[in-house]
């Protein structure tokens, strides 16, 4: 196959992928803004992430079979259906970091926000959104590395004996493998590995910029490019040049307090604690971004309640007795998977603490260290793993017997998963305002008690939305590994019990009732987890870990 078209195909998947970030960062604004201030809207909505994330791509191919391939038909309904397979692996985190740091803005920015009448736009373009960045910043590239983790499956599907395939270097892959060109195999992961490395490159110094710009008074300096001023003579030597830069820096502090006082649009100055508050005058438009966020979610979902019953009702009555008496094993196999996001998460959590502390205090490791875990990070799993199974499955089936099935099983859901709470933490713990590390170096307070007494507490909100996106999608990594034919060589990779093994290959021999079954209980399960821990934490995290309210007590 031909350079130019791999080059092409890597382009178009990348192309995709940014598009994409793009529109789940819009909607996050507008949903996240909505959520704050509407419980009822709140709830659904934290619940909606946490099903819908924790559900694999797989799992929804019968729902865009239904409505973007049968609906629209030819290569816009496959294009369609895989733009949002695409999206379904990478709007979640960023969605629930947005909602994160808007639940998150403390007290005496709304108080402002409140006294001058802001309306909805300007609250989110002055407050709500230049807030969100850090977090943004924070899950941006986990997103881009869930959507390379999924490229592979959403550019190219087969549900029974129809295949579907759009332009990517996902499909690329996949014919080239198909037909054991192993060289265009190379060319195209060698591609992907300069878009990668591009693209971290890009993203690290976004985030960079975001913390600092965006962030109450962290340790990371705002990157400027320096103004050259030409002084006359007699300010450019001796007692005149010091008191010229004396006097400018004065400038600067009076300018830097005075240019909050100034009112936006005619607003008058409101003294802030006094009991007078701005009457705030709702603006027209507001209810008609209100109506029509109430009109795309209704148009949803109708969309996904007809697909539902589309499922349900080709299924015989009969299977849905079979169904039912299932159930208890499908709950057994579905508590052995939990088993092992327990130990994923586990593990991740705490390299994720003590990897971000050693790098925060040993800034030197940083530029080599941390591009490099992005970039494993962001690289296709499925793209290499194969490789790396062959490699070394000799040698660990040797020494850990059947065991080794499970250890390949949690490999994969950790290299897929860890950096959720690693990037998270790490922009958290960049987030906090250097009133604290002064703190921690004047008491010189060892490791453990600044994590325990300080960091930990300060970066509790984005440990809890790094945490929230690792558990909810340790499940995408697990409905690959957990059943993956022919991984090499005509060599299998199969788990003896494991609810994503069931789903996944019930939907790949097209036996859509079980799939959908095992589902639907997994979602209710989902559920309850999504009421008992992402929500609760979160006005945990609210009420008692915004450390930027420190910097205003103090």
């Amino acid at each position: 196959m031909e350079i130019t078209i791999i080059a092409l195909a890597t382009l178009g998947t990348f192309g995709r992928v940014l598009l994409l970030m793009l529109v789940a960062i819009f909607s996050g604004w507008i949903f996240g803004y909505v959520a704050i201030k509407n419980r009822v809207f709140e709830n659904a909505f934290v619940l909606f992430i946490s099903v819908f994330e924790s559900i694999p791509v797989f799992s929804f191919i019968p729902i865009i079979l239904i409505i973007f391939i049968r609906g629209l038909g030819g290569g816009l309904g496959v294009e369609v259906a895989a733009d949002f397979l695409v999206f379904t692996a990478i709007v979640w985190n960023i969605w629930i970091g947005i909602y994160q740091a808007f639940k998150t803005v403390p007290e005496h920015l709304l108080e402002v926000s409140a006294n001058y009448g802001l309306g909805f736009v300007d609250r989110m373009r002055f407050l709500y959104i230049p807030f969100s960045i850090p977090r943004i910043a924070g899950n941006i590239f986990p997103s881009f590395s869930d959507a390379l983790f999924y490229i592979t499956v959403s550019e190219v599907f087969t549900v029974g004996t129809s295949s579907y395939q759009t332009f990517g270097i996902g499909t690329i892959i996949a014919q080239l493998t198909a037909h054991g060109d192993l060289t265009g195999v190379y060319y195209s992961l060698l591609f992907i590995a300069i878009g990668v490395i591009v693209f971290t490159f890009l993203f690290s110094n976004f985030s960079k910029q975001a913390i600092a710009k965006y962030g109450i008074d962290t340790n990371i300096d705002i990157q400027r490019r320096k103004k050259h001023y030409y002084l006359p003579l007699w300010l450019s030597h001796g007692s005149s040049r010091a008191w010229y830069d004396s006097l400018r820096s004065q400038t600067k502090v009076i300018s830097k307090y005075t240019s909050k006082l100034v009112p936006q649009r005619g607003h008058s100055i409101v003294p802030l604690g006094v009991g007078t508050v701005r009457e705030h005058h709702r603006r027209p438009g507001s209810k008609t971004i209100k109506y029509l966020i109430v009109s795309v979610l209704s148009i949803c979902l109708i969309f996904i309640l007809y697909s539902a019953a589309q499922i349900i009702f080709s299924v015989p009555k009969d299977k849905w007795i079979n169904f039912v008496i299932s159930t208890p094993y499908l709950l057994y196999a579905m508590a052995a998977d939990y088993v092992r996001v327990l130990v994923v998460t586990s593990v991740s959590l705490v390299l994720s603490i003590f990897l971000g502390y050693f790098l925060t205090i040993h800034k030197k490791a940083i530029p080599v260290s941390l591009p490099l875990i992005q970039i494993i990070a962001a690289f296709p799993v499925p793209a290499y793993f194969p490789f790396l199974y062959a490699i070394t499955s000799p040698y660990f089936h040797g020494i850990l017997g059947e065991a080794s099935t499970e250890f390949y099983v949690l490999l994969l859901c950790f290299i897929s998963t860890f950096y959720y709470v690693l990037f998270n933490f790490w922009v958290g713990i960049q987030a906090i305002p250097t009133e604290f590390w002064e703190i921690m170096r004047n008491y010189e307070l060892k490791t453990f008690t600044r994590l325990r007494r300080i960091i930990l507490p300060a970066t509790f909100p984005y440990l809890i939305a790094g945490l929230s996106s690792t558990i909810n999608s340790a499940w995408g990594g697990l409905a690959i590994v957990e059943y993956w034919n022919n991984i090499y060589d005509h060599h299998s990779l199969q788990v003896q019990i494991g609810m994503m093994k069931i789903i996944t290959s019930n939907t790949t021999n097209g036996n859509m009732g079980i799939a959908a079954w095992t589902s639907l209980l997994f979602a209710i399960v989902v559920i309850i987890f999504g009421l008992l821990f992402t929500r609760n934490l979160m006005d945990l995290a609210r009420k008692k870990y915004v450390v930027e309210e420190g910097i205003y007590q103090a």
